[in-house]
């Protein structure tokens, strides 16, 4: 197993209408070509930018929406080693509070859609996403957790809770 790969900082954003259906992408680049996804993407770290500045900058580029650091809830951090095989991953999991009113249009990443929690589970979604985030995003999406998993590609997932509230 080779455990010498990149290592990248991304956010996710569980950003919901007012229905409390979920915002979705299904992604044309990797990673998770061909899945849903939340919206999220990597941070600028030779700027310095802090995961919530990556949050906001985030939602507003790919949702056009406007946040505040008042607007995110961070309810999760999960650090994925070996990630398909190809890299390390820290991401940071935000809830957003505001509402969105309607679907943004087609971005370069892919197209979005919303579906309430039950549709999600019937999507095409990562293997990760739907045991890892998606648990987590049930039980801790009003608290918070800490978490570590082993993502080899030839092993089973092994997850690791180094903090929950």
């Amino acid at each position: 197993m080779n455990l010498n790969l990149p290592f990248r900082i991304s956010v996710l954003l569980f950003i919901h209408d007012e229905q409390d259906r979920l915002l979705m992408i299904e992604r044309r680049k990797a990673p998770n070509q061909g899945c849903w996804s939340p919206v999220g993407g990597k941070l600028e770290m030779a700027e310095g930018e802090s995961p919530f500045e990556c949050a906001i900058r985030e939602a507003k580029e790919e949702t056009g929406m406007e946040l505040g650091e008042g607007d995110l809830h961070l309810f999760g951090m999960v650090s994925e080693k070996s990630y398909e095989g190809t890299g390390h991953w820290l991401m940071f999991l935000f809830d957003v509070k505001k509402p969105l009113t309607r679907v943004p249009a087609t971005i370069d990443e892919g197209r979005m859609a919303f579906f309430t929690r039950q549709e999600v589970e019937t999507l095409k979604i990562p293997r990760t996403d739907r045991q890892l985030l998606w648990p987590y995003y049930d039980s801790h999406r009003d608290r918070f957790v800490a978490m570590r998993a082993n993502c080899t590609p030839e092993s089973e997932l092994e997850i690791v809770i180094e903090e929950s509230h």
